[in-house]
């Protein structure tokens, strides 16, 4: 009886509509990444790859694993969706959020007293809103 293996250096068969596909998923990251002012070295470490591999993810030249796909919309700050190109979700725009929730990261990462500081002035303004 013959045992077939596969070896994970093999690489896969590629048709054009996958090349397209992927290349315009990397032009999409490379864009997104750019809006957010992340670079590559940032978002390689988030996917935990080098950043030769983000470079080739962005080019289209490597294919994204499915795998990495909720953390690279999240590391982004867009839905899987629109990370993926659908025009329904991708005609949403988002706005600030995702630059707020960079911001309230880096506030949750301050020291306690800079984090109520940080807090007390935000409620101030807030409050300053609702008048």
């Amino acid at each position: 009886m013959a045992v077939i293996t596969h070896s994970t250096h093999v690489p896969m068969a590629i048709n054009d509509q996958e090349r397209s596909f992927f290349i315009d998923l990397g032009l999409r990251v490379a864009e997104l990444r750019k809006q957010q002012n992340i670079t590559q070295v940032q978002l390689a470490e988030t996917l935990d790859v080098s950043q030769q591999t983000m470079q080739g993810y962005e080019a289209g030249r490597r294919r994204v694993p499915v795998s990495a796909l909720p953390v690279l919309a999240k590391a982004l700050g867009v839905s899987l969706e629109e990370l993926l190109g659908e025009t329904g979700a991708a005609a949403k725009k988002r706005g600030p959020a995702p630059k707020l929730a960079q911001h309230m990261e880096k506030i949750s990462q301050l020291p306690k007293p800079q984090q109520r500081f940080v807090m007390q002035m935000l409620e101030t303004v807030l409050a300053q809103q609702g008048r």
